[in-house]
C-alpha cells in the first residue's frame, strides 16, 4: 500500500479524521510548551546568572527596606510639622502716628506681631515722640493678650488670625 493510499483511506474513516486532528492538536501543544520552556528558562536565567528565586527575594528585602525607611520618614516628618507649628510664621508690621492731632510724631510708630500657627507670640509697639521713645512687648496667646491692646495693635491681629485660618483650611483641603 502506497503512503497517499494509506492517508486517503485513514482520512475517509471517521476515527481517522479525529486521529489527525487529535494529532495535530498534540503537535501544537508541544510548540508551544517548548516555547513556554525556553522563555522559562530565559526568565529564570537572570542577566548575569543569578535565579529568579534570589532577585524575588532581593526584591522583598528592598521592599521592607524601603517601607522602614518611610515609616521612619512619616515619624520625623511629623516631629518637623509640630516643630513648625510652635515656630513664629506670622509677622506683620503697621506704621502709624499716635498724635493725630497735635502735628507730632508722623508716622514713626510701629506695631509689629509675631505669631505661631496656633495664636502664640508676641507684640511689639514703638511709639515715637519728638522727646522719647518707648517699647511695649504684650504676650499672646490664642489670638488674645491679658494686656489691653491699642486699636492698632488689635488690627494686627484680626489680620494674622484671618491669614492663619485660610492657611490652616487650605492646607486641610490639600490632604
Amino acid at each position: 500500500m502506497l503512503p497517499t493510499q494509506f492517508f486517503s483511506s485513514f482520512v475517509s474513516e471517521p476515527f481517522g479524521i479525529a486521529a489527525l486532528l487529535f494529532g495535530a492538536a498534540v503537535m501544537l501543544l508541544l510548540i508551544w510548551i517548548l516555547r513556554l520552556e525556553v522563555r522559562l528558562r530565559q526568565l529564570t536565567r537572570g542577566k548575569d546568572g543569578a535565579s529568579l528565586e534570589r532577585v524575588i527575594r532581593d526584591s522583598l528585602s528592598e521592599s521592607k527596606r524601603i517601607s522602614e525607611s518611610q515609616k521612619t520618614l512619616e515619624e520625623y516628618l511629623t516631629t518637623v510639622e509640630n516643630r513648625i507649628r510652635k515656630s513664629v510664621q506670622g509677622v506683620e508690621t503697621t506704621r502709624f502716628n499716635p498724635f493725630h492731632g497735635d502735628g507730632s510724631g508722623g508716622n514713626q510708630s510701629f506695631s509689629t506681631v509675631f505669631l505661631t500657627e496656633e495664636g502664640d507670640g508676641v507684640v511689639l509697639t514703638g511709639m515715637h515722640a519728638r522727646e522719647r521713645m518707648s517699647v511695649y512687648a504684650k504676650p499672646i496667646k490664642k489670638f488674645t493678650s491679658d494686656y489691653e491692646l491699642t486699636k492698632e495693635e488689635r488690627s494686627l491681629l484680626e489680620n494674622k488670625r484671618a491669614k492663619v485660618s485660610r492657611k490652616s483650611v487650605e492646607t486641610e483641603m490639600q490632604k
